[in-house]
């Protein structure tokens, strides 16, 4: 999507993204995170990251995302964007890359730092669900 439409949509997305990282649980990093992504049916979807005490265990923004997406009847991201406590905007870790992948595939728009991306930018060479070939 380019244009007023676009530029439109990508603000709605990254105004959902700061609204949950102001949600988040981050009492050991102090490091906020929201997530936001649009659905192929016009959705808008949230998530923020949520740490506990063993650190490692914490869950990532997206993970709330793609766990809000399922709560809500499933469906395919089409557009994606996260931001830090101060609003800007960051790109996911690997981690959260590959789960990306599998719910939005390679062409998911990806707003970054550097501008909109296909995650095929971010994750190139991936692997994916057409890898396991099964009997």
């Amino acid at each position: 999507m380019t244009g007023p439409a676009g530029e439109r949509l990508w603000e709605e997305l990254r105004a959902a993204a700061r609204e949950a990282a102001s949600r988040a649980y981050a009492p050991y990093s102090r490091y906020p995170v929201g997530a936001a992504a649009r659905t192929a049916d016009g959705r808008t979807l949230t998530g923020c990251n949520v740490e506990n005490a063993s650190y490692g265990l914490g869950l990532c923004a997206e993970c709330g995302l793609v766990s809000a997406l399922y709560a809500a009847g499933g469906g395919r991201l089409t557009h994606f964007t996260c931001c830090d406590g101060s609003g800007q905007t960051i790109t996911p870790c690997g981690r959260c890359r590959q789960l990306l992948l599998e719910h939005g595939g390679p062409e998911l728009s990806m707003d970054t730092p550097e501008g909109i991306l296909p995650l095929s930018a971010l994750l190139p060479q991936h692997f994916g669900p057409a890898h396991l070939h099964r009997p």
